[in-house]
């Protein structure tokens, strides 16, 4: 049957649901809600609440969440439509009629489902057998309990082509090869899949066995072999333990992801219930959806070999394209050669959980794996560096994480690159050498001597002043093909104020995407963003006394006018970037020139005042350039 977001809509807004809740267990009127003590988790302080105008309920101690539906699948254990049923029901509603290809299909995958089930049953009579003893020494020996091994569901598989194939008899042999319990070869019998094997159920996030995994016991390969996609099983869609790991991940508010599913077992074991696992595959886009459902940082822990980190790797390069504000992963690094087993056997479960609170960020994690490619020791190893850090960033989909993560790789360029000065010893007081036969005749200063100004000590750390960055930023809005040709010195710019200094960091980004980019384009990828208004403020300032900044009235008027505008706008840039840099070096002539009073320090310092002045002088011209054209 076909149930339309509408309709589901619908039946939502018809149950109230501080009365269906109600129903099991005791709720209280605070304000316009309800509280209850979360049937979810054990409190005696209610932090369970119930929203009936929203629709929705909330728990503060383990996140719980939901509908009404929802509440019908997560407390009464009903399925998805059973659920639907029973509200509709209640709600005076019809069920859409059913679809007669969908209610096949349902219909096929719930006597697959049976398939799978019997099977489970089977391996575990199996495993318990005389047959399984070597399994169960197996397990032994890994260190896990009969509880443990109960839990999981765990079975054997005997080394036969034909048993299990017997022991379903009950159903088709397609049915059996289609739920991939068996493999059909050409024209040759189907037989049994899993042989001499130690085998895993699979669950769906309902606990429903979808499919298995299976261990070699001895020697052979492959070690691990999973089911086929089916109908049931997506590999690429299902986290091993995702049934176990949701709930327990309420009380941690973590889910850490580990490499397999003996990993997840192991962790288990030890006490730590909130461990998933991929499929033998690389973390998928549809698995870190399932994984942000349930938190918004998850941990990869993945084994500390090669192998293991480049798993890692993998998945981050999976997930920067899907960032999100407050979405993200987190890195625990293992040491070399082992995984979680071996760390919980040596150190238990407070070894493990001390690795998982040395956690590294996605951004920590590009940065390390980048710098370790090779040392940045050439101009060109440098820049080969910024690209693929760069290139990184790019990938990332939403603006405000993107233009972060550019800022956070140019700031870490910016130290890792940042020249060395040398230690200066302690300034020293000019004094002149005596005269010539004694006396104590007192001098005063140098009279060459040219200390510098307020402003020049302060540079570098005030950063531009605010009216001459807005002047900059109303120029690149209107002729955002300066952006691209301008990016080096623009992002060596030092802009003071976050909120401008974030607003060009923006339109950076946006100009490296999309070549060609004019200001209405400019002004439409940053209306949804929140330094749009400040955008349209600086755009409007055109009393700002330049040439860029000019308000043109026709079309005719902005195409004579753009050539100079943009000849002016490149030279402002320069100047505005230039200017700090001298007037910096500026202030180390004048400090070193006080300390040795000598005529190659003078004549240094003499050069940079010249070009400090000359670049004063250019701003104005370019000011009254403006202002006479």
């Amino acid at each position: 049957m076909t149930l339309t977001p509408q309709w589901l809509d619908e039946l939502r807004s018809r149950i109230t649901l501080s009365t269906l809740i109600g129903r099991t267990v005791k709720v209280t009127r605070a304000g316009r809600e309800y509280k209850a003590c979360c049937p979810f988790h054990n409190e005696k302080t209610p932090s369970f609440t119930i929203n009936d105008e929203k629709g929705f309920y909330h728990c503060f101690g383990c996140s719980a969440h939901g509908d009404a539906i929802r509440w019908m699948t997560d407390q009464r254990g009903l399925s998805f439509m059973d659920a639907v049923k029973e509200l509709a029901a209640e709600a005076g509603m019809e069920v859409p009629a059913a679809d007669p290809r969908a209610a096949k299909k349902a219909e096929e995958a719930a006597s697959l489902r049976d398939v799978v089930q019997g099977a489970a049953e089977w391996f575990t009579q199996q495993l318990g057998s005389s047959n399984g003893a070597p399994a169960r020494e197996y397990l032994a020996k890994r260190g896990i309990s009969e509880a443990t091994r109960k839990a999981f569901g765990f079975g054997l598989a005997p080394e036969s082509r034909s048993a299990l194939k017997e022991a379903l008899k009950k159903f088709p042999t397609a049915m059996l090869v289609e739920s991939g319990m068996l493999i059909a070869v050409d024209d040759k019998e189907p037989y049994d899949r899993f042989r001499g094997r130690l085998m895993i159920p699979i669950r769906d996030a309902r606990g429903r066995v979808i499919a298995f995994g299976g261990r070699i016991l001895g020697d052979g390969e492959p070690k691990y072999l999973n089911s086929p996609d089916t109908p049931l099983f997506d590999k690429g869609r299902v986290l091993y333990n995702l049934d176990k790991a949701s709930p327990a991940s309420r009380q941690t508010n973590r889910i850490i992801v580990v490499e397999g599913y003996m990993d997840v077992i192991a962790l288990a074991e030890a006490g730590i219930a909130d461990a998933v696992a991929p499929l033998g595959t690389a973390l998928t886009e549809a698995q870190l959806g399932l994984i942000w459902r349930m938190v918004p940082v998850p941990v990869l822990c993945f084994d500390g070999d090669a192998a293991g980190q480049k798993a890692a790797m993998r998945a981050a390069m999976r997930a920067l394209p899907l960032l999100r504000p407050g979405f993200s992963l987190a890195f625990a690094t293992l040491p070399a050669g082992q995984d979680p087993d071996d760390i919980v056997r040596a150190r238990g479960a407070e070894g493990f959980n001390a690795i998982l609170g040395e956690t590294q960020p996605l951004v920590e994690r590009l940065w390390a794996h980048e710098v370790a490619a090779g040392p940045p020791a050439t101009p060109e190893e440098r820049a080969a560096l910024k690209t693929r850090l760069l290139a990184h960033a790019d990938a990332i989909e939403d603006a405000d994480v993107r233009h972060h993560y550019r800022e956070a790789f140019r700031e870490r360029l910016d130290m890792l690159f940042a020249r060395k000065q040398p230690e200066r010893p302690q300034r020293q007081p000019w004094t002149p050498n005596p005269p010539r036969g004694g006396g104590n005749r007192r001098f005063g200063p140098d009279p060459r001597l040219q200390p510098p100004a307020d402003e020049t000590r302060s540079i570098g750390q005030a950063g531009i002043s605010a009216p001459y960055v807005a002047a900059l930023i109303g120029g690149l809005l209107r002729y955002p093909e300066a952006l691209r040709r301008n990016e080096e010195a623009l992002t060596r710019l030092p802009v003071s104020d976050s909120s401008d200094a974030e607003l060009l960091g923006v339109m950076l980004d946006s100009a490296m995407r999309q070549e060609g980019l004019d200001c209405e384009g400019l002004l439409a990828i940053l209306e949804p963003m929140k330094v749009y208004n400040r955008a349209m403020t600086l755009l409007r300032a055109d009393g700002m006394h330049f040439s860029f900044n000019r308000r043109l009235e026709s079309k005719e008027e902005a195409a004579a006018a753009r050539e100079t505008a943009l000849r002016d706008l490149d030279e402002y840039i320069g100047v505005l970037v230039t200017q700090p840099e001298i007037r910096e070096r500026l202030a180390e002539a004048t400090a070193d020139f006080q300390r040795t009073m000598d005529d190659e320090g003078f004549a240094r310092q003499q050069k940079l005042s010249a070009m400090d002045k000359e670049l004063t002088r250019r701003l104005a011209a370019l000011s009254e350039d403006s202002n006479q054209s």
